[in-house]
């Protein structure tokens, strides 16, 4: 564990070294409460800290407050060391965020109990955050394909194109739909549905920008929002997902499957004069049309088509 030692005094501070070290920690070391807070700050700061009270520049009572106000940081063990004993000095220290206290001169055995019990504390913190974020990737993220799920690819339609308004810049959306994927349900089961569901949205994704959003609106459907795309290279980047997804059969055990997508394409180069329900409509007119014109195509709609269009009538299972 990389720990850090703020003590002026280089007597104790060596002492600490040499009893850190002993320990098999890391080491840094600062002079005074300034170097100490500038270290602190990095990126790369360790995660328990002791800190002597009285240094030049800062105190440690001070680094320790100071710490404690970034509150989006990840959190710091501080072990506050000092001479001072009285009660309302102790008192103090952990009012300004101190973990716990120790009296000069220290006694190895219990500066190794109180490293203890701040390891412990750090990694029950590391396991919460670890926990928080799968739950997050849960909340935002399609289980079966690790893609964005519905909810989160229509939060990113609306963020993107407040984006492309503010800064003049077009917007487009692809709704794609795999060709005649119930048959593929029917024939081999769901599990071999959900498969080839995961092989494409792995081609898919890897086909698409850094920046650019693949989301799961759905069974078969999905939508990608390619910013900075006017209509005509938000086609090419549909014909570049049609391209990768039927390049090569999917193995199913011992068969090999062919798969083909539709696509329908909505942009706009004015953004200003749109919003996500126009583009989704469209691109949902868009991908109806290429089914209805033998699948396995991309169609595109028009700018005026952004502001004109309406849901399809027909139903879901015409586009299979």
């Amino acid at each position: 564990m990389r720990i850090l030692i703020a003590e002026d005094d280089p007597v104790s501070r060596r002492l600490l070294e040499v009893f850190l070290a002993r320990w098999g920690h890391e080491v840094v070391t600062a002079r005074d409460g300034n170097e100490a807070w500038e270290l602190l700050q990095r990126e790369d700061a360790p995660k328990l800290a002791i800190l002597d009270w009285m240094m030049p520049g800062m105190d440690g009572v001070q680094v320790c407050r100071k710490t404690r106000e970034r509150t989006s940081q990840p959190y710091v063990y501080i072990l506050m060391l000092t001479a001072k004993d009285r009660k309302k000095d102790v008192v103090q220290g952990i009012e300004a965020g101190a973990d716990e206290y120790m009296i000069k001169p220290f006694d190895a055995h219990e500066l190794k109990a109180h490293l203890l019990a701040g390891k412990r504390i750090l990694d029950l913190q590391e396991q919460l955050i670890q926990a928080r974020e799968e739950l997050r990737v849960q909340a935002t993220h399609d289980l079966l394909t690790g893609l964005w799920n519905h909810a989160s690819i229509l939060d990113i339609v609306q963020v993107e194109l407040e984006r492309a308004q503010r800064q003049n810049t077009p917007l487009g959306l692809v709704m794609g739909d795999l060709d005649h994927f119930k048959s593929i349900n029917d024939t081999y089961g769901h599990a071999a549905g959900d498969a080839v569901l995961r092989e494409v949205a792995r081609r898919m994704h890897s086909s698409v920008r850094p920046y650019d959003s693949v989301g799961r609106c759905g069974g078969e459907e999905f939508l990608v929002v390619v910013p900075a795309c006017d209509p005509v290279d938000s086609r090419h980047q549909a014909e570049r997902l049609r391209a990768s997804v039927r390049g090569q059969p999917i193995a199913l055990g011992e068969a090999t499957l062919p798969v083909t997508m539709s696509l329908g394409v909505a942009a706009t180069s004015e953004p200003k004069s749109t919003d996500p329900e126009s583009l989704l409509r469209a691109a949902d007119a868009a991908l109806y049309l290429a089914k209805r014109n033998g699948r396995d195509r991309v169609e595109s709609s028009t700018e005026a088509d952004v502001h004109k269009v309406e849901a399809p009538a027909e139903p879901p299972a015409a586009r299979r």
